[in-house]
């Protein structure tokens, strides 16, 4: 499966443009015409292990593209684990490769943090989850990167029959920030919920494309995004559903929902849904519009300060989304993250 192209750091020709119809709103030819210097070697920040420290698990490390530990795992039973993605870097480039694999019947929670210091640098991760039989993994990203950055993580699942695959992405944004999630569906049994938050301001961008490939009768999808855009910032969703020949008795669903809170800002949606079976459930749906005027005159009139009720009725528009997350801890955690953010 190869739906979207891969990038290497050190070819430019690999870099693509708008014309590369995946890519059509996040150029990132634009921004990178060369191959970026290679960034140092940096040490783990001293203090703090990330977002989800309180949450424990085994860390899994990588800075500046140099793992800590291992660069692989394969996990069975319940386990957690933290990815902590860490940039300390200025105007350099760097590339992370990983790989986690449950085997049957386990339970992993992967708990996926983009950690940025420094200012201008490059940042590139590849990242494999394979999924055995019946086994099931929960991945939560949180974004937290400079203005200045340029951020691009592409995600390859593979799942076996009767796993169940959980995605959360909360992105911040950056220059040109992208997170792309390639999913190999079997059908038989397997559940994939895809869900993703994007909070934007000032010029920032980011950019969330998806695409599953359901290969087999009977499988699940479940995919929801919301975004909120200020400012001159950009957001961007694709997502595109493929229901294979045989395929039969899928059921896909797809929503995007966003809201913009400037003049100025911009989003820019795709969904897609190519189905070549007969025996489906498939739907998507699409919305941009601004913050409804006769729930904020209400929450005025009520003796609301502007500012304050456009925070909350922002915050609850966001919430839909981080309350899909079935980790009570990893939840609530999330929750408390992008609520500094608003």
């Amino acid at each position: 499966m190869s739906a979207l192209p891969v990038l290497d750091l050190k070819n430019a020709s690999s870099f693509p443009s708008r014309r590369t119809e995946a890519w059509k709103y996040s150029d990132l030819r634009k921004f990178l015409r060369e191959a970026p210097q290679p960034s140092p070697s940096a040490a783990v920040p001293v203090a703090g292990g990330g977002p989800f420290e309180a949450l424990g698990g085994e860390p899994m490390v990588f800075v500046n593209g140099r793992p800590v530990d291992a660069s692989a795992r394969v996990l069975c039973g319940e386990q957690t684990v933290r990815l902590r993605l860490i940039s300390k870097a200025e105007g350099s480039g760097h590339a992370v490769a990983a790989r986690i694999s449950a085997r049957a019947g386990a339970k992993l929670l992967v708990l996926e943090t983009h950690e940025g210091e420094g200012a201008g640098y490059v940042a590139h991760n590849r990242l494999e989850l394979d999924l055995a039989e019946g086994a099931e993994v929960t991945r939560i990203v949180l974004t937290d990167e400079p203005e200045d950055a340029i951020s691009v993580t592409q995600a390859t699942v593979r799942l076996a029959r009767g796993a169940r695959y959980r995605q959360t992405i909360v992105a911040s944004g950056a220059k040109l920030q992208r997170l792309e999630t390639e999913v190999s569906h079997p059908g038989h049994g397997a559940d994939v919920r895809l869900d993703g938050a994007y909070v934007l301001g000032d010029s920032r961008h980011a950019d969330l494309t998806s695409v599953v490939d359901h290969l087999g009768r009977d499988g699940t999808t479940s995919q929801l995004t919301k975004g909120v855009v200020k400012d001159t910032a950009r957001g961007v969703f694709q997502g595109k559903i493929i229901v294979e020949r045989g395929a039969d008795g899928t059921d896909a669903r797809m929503g995007h929902h966003a809201l913009i809170l400037s003049e100025r800002g911009e989003v820019d949606a795709k969904p897609e849904l190519i189905i070549y079976a007969d025996e489906v459930q498939c739907a998507h749906g699409n919305t941009v519009g601004n913050l409804d005027a006769n729930a904020l005159f209400y929450m005025q009139q009520r003796g609301l300060p502007l500012d304050e009720a456009r925070a909350l009725l922002t915050a609850a528009f966001l919430m839909e989304v981080v309350d899909r997350i079935e980790h009570e801890a990893a939840r609530e955690t999330v929750r408390e993250w992008l609520k500094e953010r608003l």
